[in-house]
């Protein structure tokens, strides 16, 4: 009986281990998500400000807003430290893979419509991701 238990015990405290693994990967995949969107609403902030535009600021400034606010979302997750070290390098990532181009197109292609969902609907975007990595 006693050894019934401890097998009862044992598979419990594995499964619960099981279930924190698997929302410790779907939180790294969502966060992941979230730093690149931060990472592209800098880069289209930034390009549109380039523009010297007057009737573009307002996007502009919006996008500034959403990379803010994606930052923030990404710290509920990660140290302030690790943020700003993964959003430079996921930064560095997307403009090179601009390669030079002013063209946003691509980047634009990519991340608008899911950076909407991931950074202003974050709990559908992490269901998706815990579901994803069971």
């Amino acid at each position: 009986m006693f050894l019934k238990g401890k097998c009862l015990l044992a598979v419990m405290m594995l499964g619960s281990s099981v279930n924190v693994m698997a929302q410790d990967a779907a939180e790294k995949a969502f966060t992941d998500e979230v730093i690149q969107c931060a990472a592209y609403y800098e880069i289209a902030s930034d390009a549109i400000g380039a523009m010297n535009a007057p009737q573009m600021q307002a996007v502009g400034e919006r996008l500034k807003t959403s990379a803010n606010d994606a930052v923030l979302l990404a710290q509920k997750y990660r140290t302030a430290e690790q943020v700003t070290q993964d959003l430079s390098a996921e930064k560095a990532k997307q403009l090179e893979k601009l390669g030079g181009s002013k063209s946003l197109r691509d980047l634009m292609g990519k991340y608008k419509e899911l950076c909407k969902s991931v950074v202003y609907e974050p709990q559908k975007r992490l269901d998706y991701w815990s579901m994803a990595t069971m």
